[in-house]
């Protein structure tokens, strides 16, 4: 094989390689970016997987019969000690998996639980249920921290929407992973072909 022929191998396998060095760094980090999970407090729209690290919880104030789905006010405290208040829907035959924390919120025990991390999907409240929590809001809140809501400031204390712990993660198709992963097959190819290459000999 002659030098220069040997060199343009060499050349081309190491662009290749180069190539699909990038490839493999990309699709990592759109692997990771896609197995992102939100911080509840940060999602922005129904699409993005959230989770709520529960350190208080109410008994459900509205149910959902037909699905056996319950919604419950909880609590998630920040490490400074500041406490928000939001919405989850849990499945109510999970109940006991939430019942040492319901019970500690209620006086019930004295044992502090530890926080209970949940996943989901935001759901978009609808008036009925934002009524349901109007009205039992104040009952759940600590009496030196009740506010007035209404459906005026409802959003700005409660958002308007609450996580929905009962819905499986999706499996959503990517495109431009998928097609990084067809460009490393590709460009793994052509580098074997590079380096397999033989010249033809004549008879």
């Amino acid at each position: 094989m002659k030098a220069s022929k040997l060199i343009l191998k060499l050349l081309l396998s190491i662009v290749y390689i180069g190539i699909m060095v990038i490839l493999m760094v990309g699709c990592y980090y759109l692997y990771k970016e896609k197995q992102k999970i939100t911080p509840w407090s940060e999602a922005e729209n129904v699409e993005e997987y959230s989770y709520l690290d529960i350190s208080k919880m109410s008994e459900k104030f509205a149910f959902d019969e037909e699905n056996n789905v319950g919604i419950h006010f909880a609590i998630e405290i920040e490490k400074t000690g500041v406490w928000h208040t939001y919405l989850v829907a849990i499945n109510e035959n999970e109940y006991e998996d939430y019942k040492a924390i319901i019970d500690y919120t209620y006086g019930r025990t004295t044992k502090v639980p530890d926080k209970k991390r949940v996943y989901g999907y935001p759901v978009i409240i609808d008036e009925e249920t934002k009524d349901l929590a109007i009205k039992n809001i104040n009952s759940f809140l600590p009496k030196d921290n009740q506010v007035e809501i209404n459906k005026d400031n409802y959003e700005t204390y409660l958002t308007n929407s609450f996580l929905d712990t009962t819905k499986e993660r999706k499996s959503e198709f990517n495109i431009l992973l998928c097609t990084c992963m067809v460009l490393i097959l590709v460009v793994a190819l052509l580098l074997i072909m590079t380096l397999i290459d033989k010249p033809i000999k004549n008879k």
